[in-house]
């Protein structure tokens, strides 16, 4: 029997790489975007659930906006904190499993290995704060089918990112100077939809146990290293790409230092966790470096 997904955020770049797993994988699932489905009311949600009857919901909604929710911290806890628990409520009363993606962005950033699953969280910032909220929601209300799936340095075809962005600079400049001082796990979208789908179905069939799961790739770099790989991936010289310090670019919300996430729990789930990071970019890269073209030259 084939599993029914729903899916929030759908305009989302993860969201678009989990609705197209589900249909490569040929299940049923409903896609709804913020004009379809505001995950803040009850009422809506409650209706979504009762006309798509999902088994799973994966919660790809979410305000992404890290600086913007320093000046708007209210509408980031509505999307971030409000929807999952208004999701999670919904899901208690229907028995739908919840898959809620979340960050790094909870944990401080200081520390100088991996984070495990259960680490205490220290969120900094407007934006970490709701997205712990939210977690703090889905988990409370969710005991045995509520499940956090936290990610970062996300980057993918379908969407504005990182990746996305050195590729543009690497034809605009002769030199980029970028941060060599923040480490973290560079992510496929594709990667971590991949994961979701198979977080969800194992769930349902009970070999994933509720509760918290990191979904980021293997390995670790600096934003100076990624960019150096994305320019040997383009065929350009390294050596343009020049490292400096978070300092040198002031934002009004703080960048954990460090941001990578250990994946114990996965294992002892029987689930092997992403892929090292640079085996995921370069069968990602002729994907997104076409969605850059593609959008370049249709752009205004």
């Amino acid at each position: 029997m084939s599993t029914c997904w729903l899916v929030t955020g759908a305009d989302g770049m993860l969201a678009r790489d989990v609705t197209a797993r589900i249909a490569a994988d040929g299940e049923r699932g409903a896609a709804l975007g913020r004009a379809a489905l505001d995950i803040t009311g009850p009422d809506d949600v409650r209706a979504a659930l009762a006309a798509h009857r999902p088994d799973v919901v994966v919660n790809c909604a979410a305000w992404n906006d890290v600086d913007g929710a320093e000046t708007h911290e209210e509408a980031a806890h509505a999307a971030n904190a409000t929807g999952p628990r208004v999701l999670a409520e919904a899901c208690k009363e229907s028995g739908a499993v919840l898959l809620h993606v979340s960050t790094d962005y909870v944990f401080a950033g200081d520390a100088h290995e991996p984070y495990p699953e259960d680490a205490s969280t220290d969120p900094r910032g407007a934006y970490a704060r709701s997205k712990a909220a939210g977690e703090r929601a889905v988990l409370e209300l969710l005991p045995e089918t509520g499940h956090v799936v936290r990610t970062a340095w996300l980057y993918g075809a379908g969407g504005r990112n990182f990746v996305r962005t050195m590729i543009g600079l690497e034809a605009a400049r002769e030199t980029v100077d970028v941060v060599d001082d923040q480490r973290g796990q560079p992510t496929w979208s594709a990667d971590l939809a991949a994961l979701l789908l198979r977080l969800g179905r194992g769930a349902l069939d009970g070999s994933v146990p509720p509760g918290i799961q990191h979904g980021t790739s293997s390995g670790e770099t600096t934003w100076y290293g990624l960019t150096r790989e994305i320019f040997r991936l383009l065929g350009a010289d390294p050596d343009r790409v020049r490292p400096t310090t978070s300092a040198a670019f002031e934002r009004p919300a703080p960048r954990p230092a460090y941001s990578v996430l250990g994946h114990e729990r996965l294992r002892t789930s029987g689930i092997e966790p992403i892929r090292e990071w640079r085996e995921a970019l370069g069968e990602a890269f002729p994907e997104i470096v076409r969605a850059h073209r593609e959008s370049r030259a249709t752009g205004p």
